[in-house]
């Protein structure tokens, strides 16, 4: 069994990631560590998907800091 935060899986997540995914978190973490993300030079899913990732990160770090 996986369990991270709320979600929990009883198979590894990796299966459930595609290439396509993966590209985009590397890329939110590359254009986030250079120091921000031009929302305007993005496509509509690259502004969802890179929300959504902010919102985890921050939640991410939110646990570690409680528990930390």
């Amino acid at each position: 069994m996986w369990l991270r935060g709320g979600l929990a899986l009883d198979s590894c997540p990796k299966s459930y990631i595609t290439a396509e995914s993966e590209g985009m978190v590397e890329d939110f973490l590359v254009r986030r560590r250079l120091g921000g993300i031009d929302f305007r030079s993005l496509s509509a899913r690259q502004v969802e998907g890179f929300l959504f990732l902010e919102q985890a990160l921050a939640e991410e770090l939110s646990l570690r800091s409680v528990s930390g």
